[in-house]
């Protein structure tokens, strides 16, 4: 397999900043409605050795790009007592959403620069062009991946706000178990898997050129 280091790093980059503004996002939106642990823990931070999972931040993202397979992944979760938050599970859900919601704000303004200044059709070379290609693909796939409703992922609080409490019961025994889930449908079923996120990746992308008048 031929590897082309430049664009690797260039994936990597944007990976880490990605994933620092994702969970950023989540420490200061927790930090608003009252908790201040992901402060204490230091991880109101750029530093990315404080988010970065070896696993969900480098490997997974580097074998999906390698594999030409739609790029995600995620970062080490912030640590949040719900206990502090205003609104309880809705205040929960608002930090998780935050996460989610920085990527699609990551994807939306790289693309709207992107698109206004031709850097996404190569007026700034071919360079240029892959670093916003990369930072809209792979934030829409760290958007869609992180809104799976499996614990411990984003979407898995926003669900579990509005669910009734039985559901809840089961939605907080997954929690232990959630990762392995995770990594279960990546790797038995990453060929569908993979179809899906690209499917919700045009679809956004299609949304965005809607709303530029290109569609």
């Amino acid at each position: 397999m031929n590897i082309d280091f430049l664009s690797l790093f260039i994936v990597l980059a944007v990976i880490v900043f990605s994933v620092i503004l994702h969970e950023l996002a989540h420490g200061i939106v927790a930090y608003w409605l009252g908790d201040d642990t992901a402060k204490n823990a230091g991880r109101l931070t750029f530093n990315p050795i404080k988010h970065i999972d070896p696993i969900m931040s480098i490997l997974v993202p580097v074998v999906l790009y390698l594999l030409k397979a739609p790029v995600f992944g995620g970062a080490k979760p912030v640590p949040i007592n719900s206990y502090n938050l205003k609104w309880r599970e809705w205040g929960m859900a608002l930090v998780a959403i935050a996460g989610p919601l920085t990527n699609f704000l990551i994807a939306f303004l790289s693309f709207l620069i992107g698109h206004f200044t031709g850097y996404l059709y190569g007026a700034g070379g071919e360079i240029v062009k892959f670093i916003f290609t990369e930072l809209v693909f792979i934030n829409l796939g760290f958007m869609i991946f992180n809104l799976i409703p499996i614990p411990p992922l984003d979407g898995s609080r926003v669900l579990y706000a509005i669910a009734p409490d039985g559901f809840r019961n089961i939605l907080a025994q997954m929690e232990r178990y959630g990762f392995i889930m995770v990594y279960m449908l990546i790797f038995l079923f990453g060929e569908v898997f993979s179809s899906i996120m690209l499917n919700g990746m045009n679809g956004i992308l299609n949304f965005f050129y809607w709303v530029v008048g290109a569609r």
